[in-house]
């Protein structure tokens, strides 16, 4: 299959399942923001010099393929999935939350970004990964989402790159910064 296939020209794109939408519809909005995030989460696999992070990230890279494909799906015909996110990877990503929380004892509070380059980018990959889990339920409002795991994985998928940054920092031996005044909301 070619790269260019002109199709989307005049602004619409082909859903799984065959279904045309507008490229600003909320299902590519969605699953674009997804592919961007992975795109992030190339960049801090190719990045860190640690074997597990990389491993980690990897294996987050893969179930985001899936989770695209189930976004993309235009109906209901689940047949055309080659998989589906389900308990036992948001068990995983809550799992990695604990292991990292419990290693890393992170302080309370809000911290400035930017101490290493890599937990740079794994800060950039969260706040794409809250922005796809906003876009994720709004479709669940919308009625839209056929898999509501999908939306505790990322829920948990923010929290597990937080965390995976500030494991890089403190491999690094930086310690985050606190802004001078914390805000509250």
């Amino acid at each position: 299959m070619p790269i260019s296939t002109k199709k989307g020209d005049k602004g619409f794109t082909g859903l799984l399942g065959g279904r045309r939408v507008p490229k600003y519809h909320l299902r590519p909005e969605t699953y674009g923001t997804l592919d961007e995030l992975n795109s992030f989460l190339g960049m801090a696999r190719a990045t860190s010099k640690i074997r597990k992070v990389r491993n980690i990230l990897f294996t987050i890279q893969n179930h985001l393929f899936v989770i695209g494909s189930e976004l993309a799906l235009s109906g209901g015909d689940r047949n055309l999935l080659k998989g589906e996110i389900s308990q036992k990877e948001v068990d995983w990503l809550s799992r990695l939350s604990t292991d990292f929380e419990t290693l890393l004892k992170p302080e309370p509070g809000f911290i400035i970004y930017g101490e290493t380059q890599i937990s740079s980018i794994l800060d950039v990959a969260r706040a794409v990964s809250r922005r796809g889990e906003r876009l994720v339920a709004k479709m669940k409002l919308k009625k839209m989402l056929h898999n509501p795991k999908i939306l505790e994985y990322l829920n948990r998928l923010s929290d597990v790159l937080y965390l995976l940054a500030r494991y890089e920092e403190k491999k690094a031996h930086v310690k985050p910064k606190h802004p001078s005044y914390q805000v509250f909301f």
